[in-house]
């Protein structure tokens, strides 16, 4: 007699900021109620211009090309031009509905682009979706080591599992280390394996110990971009990011996902356009941000005793500590604070706490003075 088949389907797992919701009661209780530094939404304005044309678009009666409109399309290719220096036609660039749809759904594409691959590769301390993404088109996902500056070692890549590989993510800066990645040896490992590398760059506006960087700064041939203006704009909930660079990639996961609908509304292609021409706001949100970071790692210091670095990059605090989870508790119950075990971006952040400095100069104050921190 032949066995029964295994007729389980796939179960989501819990979605992982959820396994933080037992302190937020701790964290409640205070006067002025929960500060959460756990998620990196931001909480400061954007551009008054943004919002005008958000609403003055006129555009929300009609369906929007799935690639952008053109002027969407140029203003990002004028972006990446001012802050990187990189010339890319409006026509290697695409719009996609902020970024993590893009992160999340890449996989599939790619596996049917070529379905003799099932490897995704990505960073072992890293955004949970990289993973999930492969997850969700049925993919090995494969996390690659870090090195001890806390970015992706790509020597520690298998030649099995490079062979393997639909796709290499990185990210630089890093979510959540901080860690700036050496770009130009990932687009190298690339075209050396065969092997498109995808570059998540949605911090690339906040790095503190260098320049902005792009993978497009070392060519365009088999790589490809990743921006968003959730981070560099206050605009999360515009849900509008791009991809860029090589331009065979471009062109067929535009004509993939036009096929499922993903459109960046009328109204929201016009108001990134204000946005990504207007560079005066990013400069004062670098200030804002450069500053919290400073003020919150004196703050944690003086309470904990901890070593806390100030990161290369991106808007987290990264550091160790004995027991991650239990210095977010008692961070929640002394001070109202709720923020992110290092383990929550996978295995090999176990050891380690994650905190995002969105908050408002006013709100981590208030966390200052609930820990009698001068």
């Amino acid at each position: 007699m032949s066995a029964e088949p295994d007729r389980r389907g796939f179960e989501p797992p819990p979605y992982p900021y959820e396994r933080l919701d037992s302190f937020k009661p701790l964290a409640a209780s205070f006067e002025g109620g929960l500060i959460d530094l756990s998620i990196g939404t931001p909480c400061d304005p954007p551009p008054a211009s943004v919002v005008a044309a958000l609403a003055a678009s006129n555009s929300e009666r009609g369906y929007p090309p799935s690639v952008g409109n053109e002027p969407l399309r140029r203003a990002f290719s004028s972006w990446m031009r001012r802050r990187f220096a990189v010339d890319v036609a409006p026509s290697a660039v695409a719009a996609c509905i902020g970024t993590k749809e893009f992160v999340g759904t890449l996989p599939q594409w790619m596996k049917l682009r070529s379905p003799w691959l099932d490897t995704v590769l990505y960073p072992a301390i890293a955004y949970p979706t990289y993973e999930m993404g492969a997850t969700l088109a049925g993919c090995r996902a494969v996390a690659v080591p870090m090195n001890e500056r806390g970015g992706i070692d790509l020597d520690a890549i298998s030649e099995s599992d490079a062979a393997r590989a639909l796709l290499l993510w990185v990210n630089s800066p890093s979510n959540p280390t901080g860690a700036l990645d050496d770009l130009g040896a990932a687009a190298a490992w690339g075209r050396a394996h065969g092997v498109p590398v995808f570059s998540d760059e949605c911090y690339a506006e906040f790095t503190w110990s260098s320049p902005s960087q792009s993978i497009l700064q070392h060519g365009s041939d088999g790589v490809i971009a990743v921006h968003s203006l959730s981070k560099r704009s206050n605009l999360a909930g515009l849900r509008v990011g791009a991809y860029a660079g090589d331009t065979a990639l471009v062109h067929y996961l535009g004509e993939v996902r036009k096929h499922v609908g993903m459109m960046v509304p009328g109204p929201a292609q016009a108001a990134a356009v204000a946005a990504l021409d207007d560079d005066q706001h990013v400069v004062e949100q670098r200030q804002r941000y450069a500053h919290r970071l400073r003020r919150m790692a004196d703050i944690l210091r003086s309470w904990s005793g901890v070593d806390v670095p100030i990161p290369d990059g991106g808007f987290y605090l990264w550091f160790p500590v004995d027991d991650a989870w239990e210095f977010t508790e008692r961070l929640a119950r002394e001070g109202g604070a709720l923020v992110s075990p290092g383990d929550l971006y996978g295995a090999a952040g176990s050891g380690f706490v994650r905190v995002a400095v969105v908050q408002t100069d006013e709100s981590i104050e208030r966390v200052a003075s609930r820990l009698g921190v001068s």
